[in-house]
């Protein structure tokens, strides 16, 4: 299935190379960094320590319109943070803890036919700066987790600000966890599974309160139908969850104060009963700097 897509996505280039259109590629960075940070001289009295908290966050696009037939966009989330803690007593800096991580790089070509509904092609990479789940090792880029996915799509809101569009299809999933120790062997090895089954999205945007605030909104939901995994699995407690749908609903809300002074607030819930049988729920609300630089 990888091959395929990578095959589908060189015919494409091929195909669309020597076209030259019209519309140019609309571009965007949008990056800030916000820090938080105490410090407290040695005689201080009142139990305090120092503390140092940080986070990058930069949201990518690159769209265009290859053709009269065949859109092309892509997105690129990055965020990782860290915050580092002093000792109460010795006044030594413990080793940083992750506060956000997140790699997160989506491809789609919509085929634009003028029908009710569009064919697209997909395929998106998820992964994490820093895995620090083992504690005997770091391992950077991991695990990895690549969706290639084909079906319609339809644009349900197009406007200049505001967008909103659905997809749905089928997909596949393939989980990658490098350097994993092998509690059996004793020995690290990469660890691999997959899964395919039928997958929707919907991603919205849209400008609040003028131009200073803008909201986006990203929902994707998978129902595996079949798992790689499922006879390991058979008669243990968790061997059907896979089965269960897996929900991943991203909310950002972004102020801009002044030109380079932002307020961002990042809501994500996710469902995965795999990993635990209640929903997940992850916030961050950052004060910082923000540069736009297309």
């Amino acid at each position: 299935m990888r091959l395929m897509f990578v095959t589908i996505v060189m015919v494409l280039m091929a195909l669309t190379g020597t076209i030259q259109a019209e519309e140019p590629w609309n571009l965007a960075v949008d990056a800030n960094l916000t820090l938080t940070q105490n410090a407290y001289s040695d005689n201080w009295v009142g139990g305090e320590a120092g503390a140092l908290s940080w986070t990058f966050n930069s949201n990518s696009l690159a769209e265009k319109q290859l053709a009269a037939w065949i859109h092309t966009k892509n997105t690129l989330k990055l965020m990782f943070g860290q915050t580092h803690n002093q000792d109460v007593e010795t006044k030594d800096w413990a080793k940083p803890v992750k506060s956000t991580d997140l790699i997160d790089f989506e491809s789609v070509f919509r085929f634009t036919l003028e029908s009710f509904v569009d064919p697209f092609a997909a395929a998106r990479i998820e992964t994490q700066f820093l895995d620090q789940s083992d504690p005997e090792k770091d391992r950077y880029v991991n695990p990895i987790k690549i969706t290639e996915s084909f079906g319609v799509a339809r644009v349900l809101i197009k406007e200049e600000k505001r967008e909103w569009t659905v997809r749905l299809g089928g997909g596949l999933r393939q989980f990658i966890d490098r350097d994993a120790l092998n509690a059996d062997t004793g020995e690290r090895e990469t660890m691999t599974s997959s899964d395919y089954g039928a997958t929707f999205d919907s991603e919205f945007k849209t400008p609040l309160a003028g131009e200073r605030i803008s909201f986006s909104s990203k929902l994707t939901v998978y129902k595996a139908f079949y798992y790689s995994e499922k006879d390991e699995l058979k008669g243990e407690v968790d061997e059907d969850y896979w089965k269960a749908p897996d929900v991943n609903w991203e909310n950002i809300f972004t102020a801009g104060i002044t030109n380079y002074l932002m307020v961002n607030l990042y809501i994500q819930l996710l469902y995965d009963k795999e990993i635990d049988k209640a929903g997940r729920f992850k916030q961050t609300l950052s004060l910082g700097l923000t540069y736009k630089f297309i």
